[in-house]
């Protein structure tokens, strides 16, 4: 599919059938079990259950209490107990003598274009620990998917968790009987990407709005709890975030620095719609009272929360010395002043400010560097040991061997780590590289990948931030996400053809499959609709780059996640030392 410029992007498909398809089993399975019952529910599904199935649908089908899993029941509790758990080790030792069956919950729609597997440790025990458990489940999420608003026309992808999945989700569709081939698709295109083909952009501060929300208040699921420094009062409340949200909607992909003034322009509208009822006789303000007064108050509300969200942010950011972190972070990832990014970085672990985003300055440090020079992984490493404990010596480990913070091998130069990474890629003879040159190519990539594809935007003056020209606004004009670029690219060539050299840096593992079936109708709109796959967890600020270049192309993206991530997300499932 090639990006035309054309402005019209189509419409998402509906995901509400998902969420009443898991509604639906879920019904099912607990009237297997007639009478009443107490259900015991595992703590990281109770969020994702409370989007698909809310108490009272619970209780009209004689559910009587919930508790979680670890909870032993109380006193006087039903002779019944149905337990709600994911297969994990950890949680049987909980349960025992049951009958199982499986509720087929792969996909919870988020948004009208994000759908999340709600499976945080995925990125762990794939990437870190080499689990390929949810591999099957991510497998049969595109089956579901491409049964319902397929079926595909092209896939393409990067990485070898990607390539696995792909190869099991077509096994499957192989088993079955191709439901779905010969009507109208909704969905034309399909891309996945490991998380491990940029870890870059996943380490970087976001800088719009819905990712500092998301690293300063935590989004769960969708909603966040806003405190009472946001809500100005002694209650925190509950909000879901989407695109029902009309204030939000409108700011959520905006560069921060736009954020107060559209809200006070918001709020200088609606207090003229207020003010409209001065002049009014009854019967307009009857009128007015039963048509508009109830969402103008909705509105207030929520306007109210995200000036609220706003203030909070600045004043947590402000302490935080943000400017001077991004400053650093720009630096670093330009290539530019890196003696004196990596005494910040000193100087922030000696003043024990974070130990998460200490190890997330050491992490960005060492990717965009292509490994720490050994006197300085050495001086970085001691320093934080002592500032935030010797139990952390297992999360250097653990960083070593996901490739997120590694050691140059001494007098190894970048061009000679290149050349021979250079040979081992393109020498097919040799085979399937090892998980151990797998590694060392990763961490000496970034530079080159980088001025492959342009991700450091050359800029004459100040970069408009009001008015974006790329997808670099997402981090003030520094860095075009390298995940979002690659996407951009391939679609662009409707494969990877003149991409070898960049392939090559990735370390491979990328495929593009047309189904021969589909027909490949460019007058479709499906064929401008594509599902984005990120295995590993997306960041916000890769929905919103997607979205704007949606927007540019006119394309829609959807989002498939294994789960919503960020910097502090993914450093905190590197740590061994538990608070």
């Amino acid at each position: 599919m090639a990006l035309a410029g054309r402005r019209d992007a189509p419409e998402p498909p509906d995901f509400g059938i998902l969420k009443r398809l898991a509604r639906d089993q879920l019904v099912y399975l607990l009237e297997q079990l007639p009478g009443k019952k107490d259900l015991f529910i595992e703590a990281d599904l109770m969020s994702p259950l409370d989007r698909i199935a809310n108490v009272s649908i619970l209780k009209q089908h004689d559910v009587d209490k919930l508790y979680k899993v670890e909870t032993r029941p109380a006193p006087g509790a039903s002779d019944q107990f149905c337990f709600l758990v994911r297969p994990r080790v950890r949680t049987m030792r909980f349960i025992a003598d049951v009958t199982c069956d499986e509720w087929s919950f792969y996909l919870l729609p988020l948004d009208e274009d994000i759908i999340s597997m709600e499976l945080p440790e995925f990125f762990r025990d794939y990437f870190l620990e080499g689990d390929h458990r949810w591999i099957n489940p991510v497998a049969r999420a595109l089956q579901l998917l491409n049964s319902l608003y397929g079926p595909f026309g092209k896939t393409h992808g990067i990485g070898r968790c990607a390539k696995m999945s792909y190869e099991l989700w077509r096994d499957l569709e192989e088993e079955g009987d191709g439901e779905g081939q010969g009507r109208k698709p909704e969905i034309g295109h399909v891309f996945l990407m490991d998380r491990d083909t940029d870890y870059v952009t996943a380490l970087c501060s976001q800088v719009v709005y819905e990712g500092l929300v998301d690293d300063t208040f935590r989004i769960k699921c969708g909603s966040v709890d806003f405190g009472p420094d946001v809500t100005s009062s002694d209650k925190s409340i509950k909000v879901l975030l989407n695109s029902q949200d009309k204030v939000f909607s409108q700011i959520r992909n905006e560069h921060f620095s736009n954020v107060f003034g559209f809200l006070s322009q918001k709020s200088r509208n609606l207090q003229a719609q207020y003010d409209r009822r001065r002049g009014m006789d009854i019967k307009q303000m009857k009128d007015f009272v039963s048509q508009e007064l109830k969402g103008l108050k909705q509105e207030h509300r929520l306007l109210s929360l995200h000036i609220g969200a706003c203030e909070s942010i600045m004043k947590k950011k402000t302490k935080q010395d943000f400017q001077e972190t991004i400053k650093a972070e720009h630096s670093l990832l330009e290539g530019f002043d890196i003696r004196e990014s990596t005494s910040f970085i000193e100087e922030h672990i000696d003043r024990q400010v974070s130990p998460v985003e200490s190890l997330r300055l050491m992490c960005l440090l060492s990717i965009t560097e292509n490994g720490l020079i050994p006197k300085d992984y050495r001086s970085l490493k001691t320093q934080y040991l002592q500032s935030y404990g010797p139990e952390h010596l297992l999360t250097f480990h653990n960083l070593k061997r996901i490739g997120l913070l590694t050691e140059q091998a001494a007098g190894e130069t970048l061009t000679a780590v290149e050349s021979k990474v250079s040979k081992l890629v393109t020498d097919r003879a040799a085979g399937k590289i090892t998980d151990a040159f797998n590694s060392l190519a990763r961490k000496s990539n970034f530079r080159a990948i980088s001025k492959k594809l342009g991700l450091i935007p050359r800029l004459d003056g100040e970069y408009d931030l009001k008015m974006p020209r790329d997808m670099a606004y997402v981090f003030g004009g520094a860095y075009v996400p390298l995940s979002c670029k690659i996407i951009e690219q391939v679609l662009e060539r409707r494969g990877w053809q003149g991409l070898e050299e960049v392939v090559r840096l990735l370390n491979g593992n990328e495929f593009s499959v047309s189904d021969s079936a589909v027909e490949d109708n460019p007058a479709w709109d499906c064929q401008r609709v594509i599902l984005a796959v990120f295995l590993g967890g997306c960041t916000f600020s890769e929905i919103a780059a997607l979205r704007f270049l949606g927007k540019e192309r006119g394309c829609k993206f959807i989002f498939l996640t294994t789960a919503i991530t960020n910097s502090a997300r993914m450093m905190e499932a590197m740590i061994e030392a538990k608070a």
